[in-house]
């Protein structure tokens, strides 16, 4: 390794974004190239968030205080936030729960914090995905990706409440599912479970998360029923339970619908 890559840990994949062409940033679910608000106070890891996210034609805000990116996200309506956990002012899931109280926007939470603990409290705050550092490029792009086709197919003017996914087809207005042509029974709790799931497609909900949704707050402990459900969902509507395409289990945090790609 060189000497800029010993002192810089981003120098590797800095220089891999910048020798890449640039690509067309997906459209948002506003119709536009997207923004991307970074709250990240590491200057050497905001310069490599920004040349990034910059190299995919994303445009990029920075700021490096839990009190400024509330500001920015506020007044500048990004599509996204990057937002680092250990910030001088503000806890990021502080700021995440913040957020929350009057924006629905995707928030991609990175962190040195590895702990599964940690994972947990920060999605249950409200973040939508967990990048544990260092990480690559491909990894963060992928993320951004997802997160933003959670964002487009969110989009309540859309009208989407159809979700299909190989044989799988699951209709919410008419509460239907069918597996190849096929209609499928589900209980009450499963089909809410599903529901819950596909509402919140390529986002992992924590255990916490889905029990208050499907069974309500004072069922946030018997985390035994979301296995005895999730295997049951999975034997009615998998090709293959044991290697399930579709409802994928993220372990110890909780589990994730999965869109193909």
């Amino acid at each position: 390794m060189d000497r800029m890559s010993q002192s810089d840990p981003w120098a590797v994949s800095r220089r891999s974004a910048q020798s890449g062409a640039p690509q067309p940033a997906p459209v948002s679910g506003t119709g536009v190239q997207p923004t991307i608000l970074v709250i990240e106070d590491d200057p050497q890891l905001q310069k490599f968030l920004r040349v990034t996210l910059a190299s995919q034609q994303y445009k990029v805000i920075e700021t490096a205080t839990g009190e400024s990116g509330l500001r920015h996200a506020a007044n500048d309506r990004p599509d996204l936030v990057i937002l680092d956990l250990g910030l001088p002012d503000l806890d990021g899931v502080e700021v995440t729960r913040r957020l929350r109280e009057w924006s629905t926007i995707p928030v991609i939470v990175i962190s040195a914090r590895g702990r599964e603990q940690d994972k947990v409290v920060a999605l249950d705050a409200g973040a939508d995905d967990y990048l544990t550092k260092p990480f690559g490029v491909g990894e963060l792009l992928a993320r951004v990706r997802v997160a933003l086709r959670h964002l487009a197919g969110s989009n309540p003017e859309t009208g989407q409440a159809i979700f299909e996914a190989g044989p799988l087809r699951i209709d919410l207005g008419r509460r239907e599912v069918t597996v190849n042509g096929q209609p499928i029974h589900l209980t009450p709790n499963e089909y809410r479970l599903l529901g819950v799931l596909v509402k919140n497609a390529d986002k992992v909900m924590t255990h916490r998360q889905l029990l208050h949704e499907v069974w309500g707050p004072g069922s946030r402990q018997e985390s035994h029923y979301l296995r005895v459900y999730m295997n049951q969902l999975r034997q009615k509507i998998e090709p293959d339970p044991a290697r399930p395409r579709f409802l994928l289990t993220e372990t110890g945090v909780g589990y994730r619908f999965r869109l193909p790609s």
